[in-house]
């Protein structure tokens, strides 16, 4: 099966920055990736490769288009959530819904009723009158009525609490993904994301710095706390990164067998956020 995003050699410079060098990659149908990185390191700018928002050097097809030369076509089979203060605030819910439906083939309006029939929304309110959260659930149930391949979502629950955050999430699980559809999602609660995520990209710098399926993060990489007389040890084995907690010290490892790892302390799963702060290392110095 041919890959649904395939990129080799994406480069982006603006001015002297290069937002993405030489970035080659692929994804697969039916997965859910987290593209992860710092402020700056390239997420924005390779998100707008693959829907066509800026131009790019090097190979981009998307769901077997060329983002650049195919965009209308491309964009019938694409949803994209960003910030969700791009509803103008004057329009009413209904309008909104309307505006969709004239402007999107893929667009569903019985679908998008029936996921506002289960919040507090009426269509004759105005963006103005709804609060954030619920704004992302008019923003959402628009999005999950279009039979879209590929959801991108950039930040998607920036701003929201964690109630609005952990639906968000819950929803477009139970009421939108499924083994055709592809999402690529970037953020910085990263903890929030890490259970549903298939696949995992960290990016720095404008270069793809991991790219692996959550289940060869969960074999390559571990985490061992040990106590003070086998940190030497540990440290002879070169650790991706060391932390002291309680006045023990955690480190970890890539691709270092674990029952060698077993004989100096405790070995765990790292979490994507602790394997993103040590790949991370420097960063923001």
């Amino acid at each position: 099966m041919n890959p649904i995003i395939h990129a080799r050699n994406l480069s982006k410079q603006y001015g002297t920055t290069k937002a993405l060098d030489t970035v080659s990659f692929d994804i697969e149908a039916g997965r859910i990736v987290g593209l992860i990185g710092p402020n700056g390191a390239g997420k924005t700018t390779a998100l707008k490769a693959i829907l066509g928002l800026t131009d790019f050097d090097g190979e981009l097809s998307v769901l077997g288009f060329d983002p650049r030369k195919q965009h209308t076509e491309l964009m019938e089979q694409v949803c994209f959530i960003a910030d969700v203060a791009v509803l103008p605030r004057w329009i009413r819910v209904r309008e909104a819904v309307e505006f969709v439906a004239g402007v999107h083939p893929r667009f569903s309006r019985e679908k998008c009723q029936a996921f506002l029939a289960h919040t507090k929304i009426k269509p004759g309110m105005r963006v103005r009158e709804l609060s954030k959260g619920m704004i992302v659930q008019l923003h959402l149930a628009l999005v999950m009525a279009i039979d879209a391949k590929l959801l991108v979502l950039d930040e998607p629950t920036l701003g929201l609490d964690i109630l609005y955050r952990k639906s968000f999430y819950e929803s477009l699980l139970a009421d939108y993904f499924d083994e055709n559809k592809t999402i690529i999602v970037t953020t910085h609660q990263i903890e929030e994301i890490e259970n549903i995520l298939t696949d995992l990209m960290f990016i720095r710098d404008g270069k793809i710095v991991l790219a692996a399926t959550m289940d060869e993060v969960a074999e390559r990489y571990a985490e061992v706390m040990v106590n003070p007389d086998q940190a030497d040890a540990a440290r002879a084995l070169k650790p991706l990164n060391e932390r002291q907690i309680f006045g023990k010290s955690i480190f970890l490892f890539d691709g270092v067998d674990r029952s060698r790892l077993a004989e100096l302390g405790e070995v765990h799963k790292p979490s994507v956020a602790d394997l993103f702060v040590a790949t991370m290392k420097g960063t923001y110095a």
